[in-house]
């Protein structure tokens, strides 16, 4: 079976703390990409030079600069991520994956995925789970191993066409509708637990503490279409971890401000039926297991 190649694309915005991690990590890979465009998001800190410093050595590293701007925007991520993909479409790579910034990951992380593409012909999208300060932050239990964390997914070039790139969504969310638009259009897209990475900066909190991030996360849930039922249950369960009790009240706050501002919703109305039944097809398995355990 010969190896699929492979392009990784990372939007980067002042990541000078973490920027030559990622490097590392990646030029220690026991298979290494076609290319790898590092594309600095208006970046005015150390960044573009840090990145600089190894371009002469590894040429498969290309850094594109964009427009400087004065924070971090979701939307942004998608037009860096598409300046990216102008410098690889003419290479003849079979996955293309986002990487993020801040992540670090074992020599064998890109071999080990790549090689769950060979072997699945059907695997639109794939990853792994990320781990932030030693825990890790998806318990399956609860949470859908279908789901592909963007800190690092790599898609089947077919599955990237099918799906239309990456949405720009000023809110957020871009990764989610990327992966859960994949399944709709009968794509397969799996986390693979046998190998993890590591996230250095807390999702969801670039811009904002804790506390908000969890607010704004329920105000997503909401614009994304998540089904009321499910907020509820899943605001239950987040009392039950940090920072408890409060949390899942500022989930369920967030997503009920949001629904009493009828904030506008960015995705299309199938996107939205497909994956509330996606939820309500989980919570019954979930208490159908409840129910027989008991």
């Amino acid at each position: 079976m010969s190896t699929l190649s492979f392009v990784i694309i990372t939007p980067a915005r002042n990541e000078e703390a973490f920027i030559e991690k990622v490097i590392n990590s990646m030029i220690a890979q026991t298979l290494l990409p076609l290319k790898w465009v590092i594309v600095s998001d208006g970046s005015i800190d150390r960044t573009d030079e840090i990145v600089k410093n190894y371009l002469s050595r590894y040429q498969w590293i290309e850094l594109l600069r964009m427009p400087e701007h004065r924070d971090r925007q979701f939307a942004a991520k998608v037009q860096c991520f598409n300046a990216g993909l102008e410098k690889v479409k003419t290479l003849p790579y079979h996955i293309i994956g986002n990487l993020d910034a801040d992540i670090t990951f074992p020599p064998d992380y890109f071999e080990f995925l790549i090689s769950k593409f060979s072997e699945q012909p059907d695997l639109g999208v794939g990853g792994t789970p990320f781990v932030e300060d030693s825990k890790q932050v998806y318990d399956y239990k609860y949470t859908n191993i279908e789901h592909v964390s963007g800190a690092c997914q790599l898609f089947r070039r077919e599955c990237f066409q099918d799906i239309g790139g990456y949405k720009p969504i000023q809110g957020g969310g871009i990764d989610w509708v990327a992966v859960t638009t994949a399944r709709m259009k009968g794509w397969k897209t799996k986390t693979f637990t046998e190998k993890v990475c590591f996230h250095h900066r807390r999702i969801g909190t670039g811009n904002n503490s804790r506390i908000s991030s969890i607010f704004r996360q329920g105000k997503k849930d909401y614009f994304l279409g998540g089904h009321p039922l499910w907020q509820v249950l899943r605001s239950v369960y987040q009392m039950s971890r940090s920072p408890y009790i409060i949390g899942g009240l500022l989930l369920l706050a967030g997503y009920s401000w949001a629904f009493l501002r009828r904030v506008e919703r960015p995705i299309p109305l199938e996107l939205m039926r497909f994956h509330r039944n996606e939820q309500m097809v989980r919570l019954k398995t979930f208490f159908s297991m409840k129910s027989k355990v008991t």
